[in-house]
């Protein structure tokens, strides 16, 4: 008899068609990290499946399968508020986007799927013209985190020197915050001020908000290792539609 996994908290953050008239999908789990299954039948007519594999929806998913493709046996779909609005909507298709590309397959990490319902909450709550910045910084960090590339912003790695706020530093994937003269430094000036603020964990400033993407847009760009978020593209045209600057 094949394995089961069963009632197994779940969000779908990619699919695709497969085949003929079946979907293949990448779920986020939490217990068993990104898994990939593939729902047979779901866009036949007759299927409620295809409505219920949507992004954002938290289900209770059953699947079954001894190799790593697994198949889809039943998705039981809970009651939630989704993002809707245009900037918060696409920075979830972001934050799915990370888990999906970048995660490791069959790697749980229960901290990082808490994570990630906190950011959906939070982007389902926000007002039209609220700023998506904190809920992306507070994520990409949980998830630097869970993947073992988090570091003390209030210390240079290299020196083991603690951050001045009147000094300016550097910062590499590899190491963390480093001094601004390091040859290994992707980023340098980086105001003291604003990394000891983001160690604090506030991000209230511009400046601190301003260094926190910064950062993470380096990190990202490493763990992509050269490929493409699409994800990024639309949000970029969503803030020049909106005339605002993110």
């Amino acid at each position: 008899m094949e394995p089961a996994v069963q009632q197994e908290p779940a969000y779908v953050i990619h699919r695709r068609p497969w085949r003929e008239s079946s979907l293949l999908v990448d779920l986020f789990t939490l217990n068993h990290g990104r898994m990939a299954v593939v729902a047979r039948g779901a866009t036949g007519a007759r299927s409620p499946l295809k409505a219920q594999l949507q992004p954002f929806q938290p289900l209770l998913v059953d699947w079954r399968g001894r190799s790593d493709l697994k198949t889809l046996v039943q998705v039981d779909v809970r009651p939630a508020e989704p993002p809707t609005r245009t900037r918060a909507l696409y920075s979830g298709l972001y934050i799915n986007e990370l888990l999906q590309r970048i995660l490791p397959e069959a790697d749980p990490h229960p901290q990082l799927f808490a994570s990630y319902i906190e950011a959906l909450q939070a982007l389902a709550g926000l007002p039209a013209d609220a700023d998506v910045e904190p809920v992306l910084r507070v994520f990409e960090r949980a998830f630097a985190q869970a993947l073992g590339y988090d570091f003390a912003w209030d210390q240079a790695t290299d020196t083991g020197e603690l951050v001045q706020p009147n000094g300016h530093y550097g910062y590499d994937p590899a190491q963390g915050v480093i001094s601004p003269d390091n040859p290994d430094a992707l980023l340098r000036q980086l105001p003291g001020s604003a990394l000891l603020a983001l160690a604090a964990g506030d991000l209230t400033s511009g400046q601190a908000r301003k260094t926190a993407k910064q950062v993470m847009r380096v990190l990202v760009d490493y763990l992509l290792q050269g490929r493409p978020l699409h994800s990024r593209s639309l949000f970029s045209h969503s803030v020049r539609s909106s005339g605002s600057k993110s």
